[in-house]
């Protein structure tokens, strides 16, 4: 088993809203498919029966010493060598192993549909992650021993900071905790030059004498905040930017309210073009670059080909945005999309008004429990629950800090996905107007992480074929969220860019492909620089004719 990392498990919380049908639960128990299974086992009394018979065999096998010790893992819950060495942590290291078999096996026998078993098979592996022995701090050797050496002492503040911890969503170890934006996060400095109910646009500061004369506007997902373009004062992509010449803002939206509940596609949308005409005033250009992450990239590139005039788009950067949704995931920790579930969740949601961002966070630690539950878990119940001086990392701290979503737009956002409207000319509208995603013919910059566990980065090498310009494809390690806040070592390109058909295969793509070195910062600043335009001289002062500082970055919407 490879050790997954929590930068690798990270990704923008907005690719889990097809998911979000009924909650973590039912995530960890679809219900259709487990009544359905259930169903099969009483007509088929005799399958069912041989598992569980073979099953409690093997554990009394493993209670009487006949297997062989658990041995070591990569999994770094398991890593404590008490988990090989100590006999009864081992035999119980066993049973939990055999169980999942058992479960994955019986599911194999019994279900009958092969989308029932794609379902069951994750929701199985899931849920077996989620209670192996070594995610129960209590029931680890570490706590153990500092159990006993503390005299209960380590056991009472680490039980006190779990209660602590459960007692409001998203139910994770500091599920809660914050880094202070403006000084361990999000500290470019900049200034909100506009602010609409829905967002506020940040205007951040040149560092360099000229700059480019084309703007970036960045425009981040729905759910998580903007400021992984801006994590930490030396992992920031936006200063990155503004070091290379480039004039750059960002939206930041405002969490919505019981109130928001009919901010539908349309709204966000206009949002977005409220912010491209700002951008052209302050910097009296006719022409700016949108950078969409995630859903920001859905509607960078929907604003885009509904826009009158295309033109005021210069070009398109694109993270981890999949505009041909697949019906059937293919990350390597996500399930199949189920049509029911998210037809219920579009009506429940609709009661509700609102998408609880949390819930999404409670979800997406499901995905990688040994990434992104038990390193928080290690630090948080293990070395000290005293210790308030140990910070979030801030990649885990941005991902946490999640956005409600107005039931309106989880309605439009969830239409798409179930119907690929997107990927048909005309079949979506936005802004009053059919879409066509094939006439937009600017140059993209379409980024995708190899790592990513909802969806694959071959469904993002797929937006390259839905638009109608040529893409710079590029695919770096780990996952796309890590690369946007950190940066990489390394990335994956081809020599030429892609347009539709040319080819229309991801691993033809990858097959022509070859590794440079060094993160795909530099590379984009060399891609921005060449659509960028001429170089002028850097403006005396944030904002212009008419739209002035009216609040320091980064903002008070974040």
């Amino acid at each position: 088993m490879t050790r997954p990392e929590a930068d690798d498990a990270a990704l923008p919380l907005d690719a889990l809203l097809t998911e979000a049908a009924r909650g973590p639960l039912a995530r960890l128990l679809p219900v259709g498919p487990a009544a359905r299974l259930a169903a099969a086992a009483l007509r088929s009394p005799g399958a069912t029966a041989g598992r569980a018979a073979g099953l409690l065999a093997e554990l009394g096998r493993i209670g009487l010493g006949a297997r062989p010790a658990a041995g070591r893992t990569d999994d770094p819950r398991h890593a404590d060598p008490a988990w090989a060495d100590d006999p009864l942590l081992s035999r119980l290291l066993q049973a939990h192993r055999a169980a999942r078999s058992s479960a994955l096996e019986l599911v194999e026998d019994l279900a009958a549909d092969a989308a029932d078993a794609d379902r069951l098979r994750v929701a199985v592996a899931r849920l077996a992650d989620l209670v192996a022995p070594g995610t129960n701090p209590l029931l680890h050797p570490r706590w153990l021993r500092d159990a006993v050496r503390s005299g209960g002492s380590s056991a009472v503040r680490a039980v006190r900071a779990l209660a602590a911890d459960l007692a409001a969503p998203p139910r994770l170890p500091e599920g809660g905790a914050r880094l202070e934006p403006g000084t361990e996060t999000a500290t470019a400095p900049g200034a909100v030059v506009l602010r609409t109910p829905l967002f506020e646009l940040i205007h951040y500061l040149p560092a360099t004498e000229q700059v480019a004369e084309v703007p970036v506007l960045v425009v981040p997902g729905v759910v998580n905040r903007f400021h992984l373009v801006d994590l930490a004062p030396d992992r920031s992509l936006v200063r990155r930017l503004v070091a290379a010449g480039q004039q750059v803002f960002a939206l930041s939206w405002r969490d919505p309210g019981p109130e928001d509940a009919g901010l539908g596609l349309d709204a966000y949308a206009e949002a977005v073009v409220e912010a491209l005409a700002a951008c052209e005033r302050i910097c009296r250009v006719d022409r700016t670059t949108l950078f969409g992450v995630s859903t920001g990239g859905l509607l960078a590139a929907a604003v885009t080909a509904r826009l009158e005039r295309q033109e005021r788009v210069a070009a398109l950067v694109l993270a981890g945005t999949t505009l041909d949704r697949e019906r059937s995931r293919t990350g390597p920790s996500a399930a199949p999309v189920d049509d029911a579930e998210v037809r219920a969740a579009i009506t429940s949601i609709g009661r509700a008004g609102l998408l609880d961002g949390r819930r999404l966070a409670e979800i997406h630690a499901l995905l990688c429990p040994e990434a992104l539950v038990w390193p928080a878990w290690e630090r948080r119940y293990l070395a000290g629950a005293d210790e308030g001086d140990i910070r979030p990392d801030p990649l885990r701290a941005w991902n946490l800090d999640a956005l409600h979503v107005p039931a309106a737009l989880f309605r439009d956002l969830a239409g798409l996905a179930l119907s690929g409207a997107l990927t048909r000319p005309g079949a979506a509208h936005v802004l009053g107007g059919p879409v066509d995603l094939t006439a937009v013919d600017r140059d993209v910059y379409l980024l995708a992480g190899v790592a990513d566990r909802v969806g694959s980065w071959q469904a993002v090498y797929r937006t390259s074929q839905v638009l109608g310009g040529k893409c710079r494809f590029v695919a770096v390690p780990g996952s796309t969220a890590a690369a946007v806040g950190y940066g990489t070592n390394a990335h994956r390109v081809a020599a030429g860019a892609v347009s539709a058909g040319n080819p229309a295969d991801a691993e033809r793509w990858r097959a022509a492909s070859h590794v440079e070195q060094g993160s795909w910062w530099e590379d984009l600043v060399t891609w921005l620089g060449e659509r960028s335009g001429t170089v002028v001289d850097a403006p005396p002062e944030l904002g212009g004719r008419g739209l002035h500082p009216i609040h320091p970055a980064p903002g008070t919407y974040l």
